[in-house]
């Protein structure tokens, strides 16, 4: 069964079958919200929340639409209500020193996992955002296109930027 079809079954509720969605989506997901927030411990969190979005808005779901874009986008919206809400301080300034001190002590490989999460969380949030649904999520610039409301030639714009400014952040890391 396709996604789509998984989740019209539980829009006309049979809620089990987001048991099925949550076992292909929630690692996703918990990822994606944890690049996004540089906190994985809130990562579980958000990603729990997504999933009671999902049955809760199980009505707005539209059979034509692509099911993996739509819960990106209650994941997007999710992580922009929880840090945007006042609760949280904008997680666009990860610590570079607690990231330096986990590289310092990583093999290289470790390393550098850890200046490219350094680099990813000094970019601003948008940059970050259509890098991690591009690049470690792997959604189609059409998807993204869809969740951000433009056009799939302003993704692939954004992308192209947010590439350059991640390869100069990232390289600024090895002097840290």
């Amino acid at each position: 069964m396709t996604d789509g079809m998984l989740m019209c079954k539980v829009k006309e509720g049979d809620l089990s079958k987001a048991a099925v969605l949550f076992e292909r989506y929630h690692r996703k997901i918990y990822h994606f919200l944890g690049k996004m927030s540089g906190d994985y411990h809130t990562a579980e969190d958000l990603t729990q929340t997504v999933f009671e979005k999902l049955i809760h808005n199980r009505q707005r779901f539209d059979e034509d639409q692509n099911f993996e874009g739509w819960i990106y986008k209650i994941a997007r919206n999710t992580f922009i209500d929880h840090y945007h809400a006042g609760k949280k301080l904008s997680v666009s300034q990860v610590d570079p020193a607690v990231m330096h001190d986990a590289a310092e002590e990583a093999s290289h490989d470790e390393e550098m996992d850890a200046r490219l999460q350094v680099a990813l969380g000094r970019l601003s949030e948008s940059d970050r955002e259509i890098l991690i649904l591009t690049r470690f999520q792997k959604l189609k610039y059409i998807e993204v296109a869809s969740m951000l409301s433009t056009t799939e030639a302003n993704v692939k714009i954004k992308v192209f930027r947010a590439i350059d400014k991640l390869r100069t952040l990232f390289f600024q890391t090895e002097n840290i």
